[in-house]
C-alpha cells in the first residue's frame, strides 16, 4: 500500500517576502494522516488556519493566495505546494508569521532542501490519488489547459508563447513523465520572471517590493539581466510547469492523469482543478494497494524517496 507521508520532524527558515519585501519566518511541523497541508498565520491572534483546496485560493494576481472569507490571507504558496507535490507530502502545519511566504530563491529548490532536511515519515494510512477518468477543459481568451485520462502516472505538456528576444521559440514548450528525482533534476530550480518593464507597475500597486535578480529572473526589452544568466536554457515554460505542479496540489492529493495547457497561469491552472472536482464523473479517489494497480503508483513511490534525491543534490 502507498501510505501517506509527512515530515520527521520541525524545521525553520526566514526570508524575504516577494511582494512585502519584508523578513518572513516560517516553520514546517509533521501532521497525522488525513490533515492535509494546513497554513497558520502566527502573527494574528488568534491564528488563522487555512486548509489548503482549490477553494481557498481566491487570489491569482501575480501569486497563488490562500484567503479566508475575511479577507484574511497567505500568499505565494504555489513554489512550496510544488516542492510538496514532488516529494509526496500530503499532510504538513506549516507555519507563517505573515501574509505571504518567503520567497527564497523565487523556485521551489530551497523548500526540497529544508523538507529533505526534515526527513519524510511514512505514516499508518492510503495515500489518496485523484485518478483522472474524462477530459476536463477550462480557456480563457486564447488560453486553456485540460486534465486527461492516462493509464499511470501523472505527465505535463505545456506551451508559452512569449514573443522576446531572450526567450527562444524553441525553448517554450515541454513535456515531461512527473516523478520526484525528474523534477528535482530538470524543474525544481526554475525561477519566476518578470519584465523591467512592469516593474515599476508593481512597485505602484505595492507588489514585488521584495523583488531581486536574487530571487528573479529579469528580462528588460532585449536580453536576461540576471549577470549570471539562466539556469536552465527553457527556464521560463520549466517554471511555468513549476507553478502549475504546485497549482494543481491546492487538491492535497496527488493526479494519476494528464495535463496539457497552452499559456496558462495560476488563475487557468485552479480554474481547472475545480472544474475537475466539480464533476463527480470526471474523477475517483483511489488509494493504490500493491498488486494490479501497483504501476499507476511507480513514480509517486520515487517521488517520495528523500533518500535518493541526496544523490541528485
Amino acid at each position: 500500500m502507498i501510505k501517506q507521508r509527512t515530515i520527521k520532524k520541525s524545521v525553520s527558515a526566514t526570508g524575504i517576502g516577494l511582494h512585502s519585501g519584508k523578513k518572513v519566518s516560517i516553520t514546517f511541523k509533521p501532521a497525522g494522516a488525513d490533515t492535509g497541508i494546513v497554513y497558520v498565520r502566527t502573527d494574528l491572534t488568534p491564528n488563522v488556519v487555512f486548509k489548503t483546496s482549490p477553494e481557498m485560493v481566491r487570489d491569482t494576481e501575480l501569486c497563488t493566495a490562500l484567503v479566508t472569507q475575511d479577507g484574511t490571507r497567505v500568499s505565494t504558496v504555489e513554489h512550496l505546494s510544488a516542492a510538496l507535490s514532488a516529494l509526496g507530502i500530503d499532510n504538513l502545519i506549516i507555519e507563517v508569521n505573515a501574509s505571504e511566504l518567503p520567497v527564497m530563491d523565487g523556485s521551489a529548490q530551497p523548500f526540497i532542501y529544508l523538507l529533505e532536511d526534515a526527513g519524510i515519515e511514512n505514516l499508518d494510512a492510503p495515500k489518496k490519488f485523484i485518478k483522472v477518468l474524462k477530459t476536463v477543459r477550462v480557456e480563457l481568451d486564447d488560453k486553456w489547459a485540460e486534465l486527461r485520462p492516462a493509464d499511470k502516472g501523472f505527465s505535463l505538456d505545456l506551451r508559452i508563447d512569449f514573443n522576446h528576444p531572450a526567450m527562444d521559440k524553441d525553448l517554450q514548450h515541454y513535456k515531461m513523465n512527473f516523478s520526484g528525482s525528474l523534477f528535482f533534476n530538470e524543474v525544481s530550480r526554475a525561477r519566476t520572471f518578470c519584465f523591467m518593464k512592469d516593474v515599476e507597475f508593481m512597485h505602484a500597486h505595492n507588489l514585488a517590493l521584495g523583488g531581486s535578480l536574487d530571487n528573479a529572473v529579469v528580462l528588460d526589452d532585449f536580453k536576461v539581466v540576471n549577470p549570471e544568466g539562466l539556469r536552465y536554457k527553457d527556464e521560463f515554460v520549466k517554471h511555468k510547469m513549476l507553478d502549475a505542479i504546485g497549482d494543481l496540489y491546492m487538491s492535497n492529493m496527488s493526479l494519476i492523469g494528464s495535463f496539457v495547457a497552452y499559456k496558462t497561469g495560476h488563475h487557468l491552472n485552479n480554474m481547472l482543478i475545480r472544474a475537475l472536482l466539480a464533476d463527480a464523473q470526471a474523477y475517483q479517489i483511489v488509494s493504490i494497494e500493491e498488486g494490479k494497480e501497483e504501476a499507476l503508483a511507480h513514480r509517486f513511490l520515487e517521488a517520495g524517496d528523500v533518500s535518493m534525491l541526496g544523490h541528485f543534490a
